[in-house]
């Protein structure tokens, strides 16, 4: 469980290390965080698979630091390997290319360099091994380091931190739309589907910014939701649902007050809400044999009443009135490379995904044509109450009309 006063790895800043095998990478990796986060040896092809650490780095603050395989890397497994590493790419804030300076630049970081560029991935090129030998650097963007004596390492951080200003995702999830004392009511449904003894990471961050804007927020049950409103001494400003209690929340909440979804909201925070309302249309097109893909960006033990395997398909089905549309799912980092064949792709909040890799997920949606949206969108849109669940975006509610 992620504690209230930790930085959700999914906000932090993501810097990827990358490198050919034994350029020193992982090496680089521990002189940087100043931790064994990486497994050093002389064995060729070492890291098999990407290594995340969440931690403080003086002097970024809150970041993930990812060790990835040699892209040079050969074979099958090798090949599989590398993919992984290319993976990276598309969580990846900042990357940071390793490059032994006795071999100096081959095709695979020239390759890289490339993905960089068309990514738009701020990167750093670092010649490793310094003590060994010395090699001209003349851009802004490269430096000089030693993982065995601890030359230059300072410097390499200074320039992450230069790279990282103006990476911060500046978005809120709720705060700029509250003023002091105004009061913000959430609905946490707590069914067998919610995690025991906790509750989940959107809703965890919403109270967070309902706080920061120093407003009230009182968290109850859909099945309190009534008399918590009728208690309440003035009216709320909005009340923010789990978006499988859309349904009866929107009954139970007077029209008066404001409503939308955690689901929405983080559709805003860190994907394309405008794109989520315009692709849930797609539901109204579906045919028998079509493919769906249910998407989410954790993984966790699927119980019964699951909302992405069990209730928004039966949802889908009884809307469209179709019984044969095929649903598939992916979730955690299993998104796939290719969407062709889909119409239509219904993706999570994203809570555990950081902004460049939603926005990854949904340009890859957008560049093959198929229509993307999210949770909150398609549930509120399917209980005919979207329009009224956007009335926090009244630009982006227009599009319903």
């Amino acid at each position: 469980m992620m504690s209230l006063n930790a930085t959700p790895s999914a906000d932090r800043l993501h810097i990827a290390f990358f490198g050919k095998r034994n350029a020193g990478k992982s090496s680089v990796v521990n002189a940087v965080t100043g931790q064994n986060l990486a497994i050093v040896s002389d064995t060729l092809g070492t890291t098999t698979d990407p290594v995340s650490k969440a931690m403080e780095l003086l002097p970024l603050g809150p970041v993930v630091i990812i060790d990835t395989p040699g892209i040079d890397d050969e074979g099958e497994l090798g090949a599989l390997r590398v993919k992984k590493s290319y993976q990276v790419l598309n969580k990846a804030d900042i990357a940071v290319l390793i490059i032994a300076a006795d071999i100096g630049t081959g095709s695979e970081d020239k390759a890289l360099i490339e993905r960089f560029k068309k990514k738009n991935i701020p990167y750093i090129i670092a010649y490793n091994k310094s003590d060994l030998t010395a090699v001209d650097v003349c851009k802004e963007n490269e430096i000089l380091v030693s993982a065995k004596t601890g030359e230059n390492i300072f410097e390499l951080k200074e320039l992450i931190g230069k790279l990282a200003k103006g990476q911060e995702n500046n978005k809120h999830i709720v705060s700029d739309m509250l003023s002091p004392e105004e009061v913000v009511v959430l609905v946490v449904p707590i069914d067998a589907a919610a995690p025991k003894g906790r509750l989940i990471l959107p809703q965890q961050q919403t109270i967070r910014d309902v706080l920061d804007a120093h407003a009230v927020c009182v968290v109850t049950q859909d099945t309190e939701l009534t008399a918590t409103l009728q208690a309440l001494g003035k009216k709320p400003k909005m009340v923010i649902t789990d978006s499988q209690a859309f349904a009866k929340v929107s009954k139970d909440t007077p029209e008066d007050i404001l409503l939308t979804s955690f689901s929405i909201l983080f559709a805003n925070y860190k994907g394309n809400l405008k794109l989520a309302v315009e692709g849930v249309k797609a539901l109204d097109s579906l045919e028998n044999g079509d493919r769906v893909l249910i998407s989410e960006g954790c993984t966790h033990h699927r119980q019964c009443g699951d909302i992405g395997t069990e209730k928004l398909p039966k949802l889908i089905k009884k809307y469209t009135n179709k019984t044969d549309i095929r649903f598939e799912w992916s979730s955690g980092t299993d998104f796939p490379d290719d969407l062709n064949g889909y119409k239509l792709v219904i993706h999570c909040g994203g809570c555990m995904l950081n902004e460049r890799e939603m926005k990854y997920r949904i340009k890859c949606a957008e560049d093959e044509g198929v229509s993307i949206t999210n949770y909150g969108t398609a549930i509120a849109y399917m209980n005919g109450i979207l329009k009224r669940s956007l009335a926090v975006f009244p630009e982006i509610a227009e599009i319903i009309g």
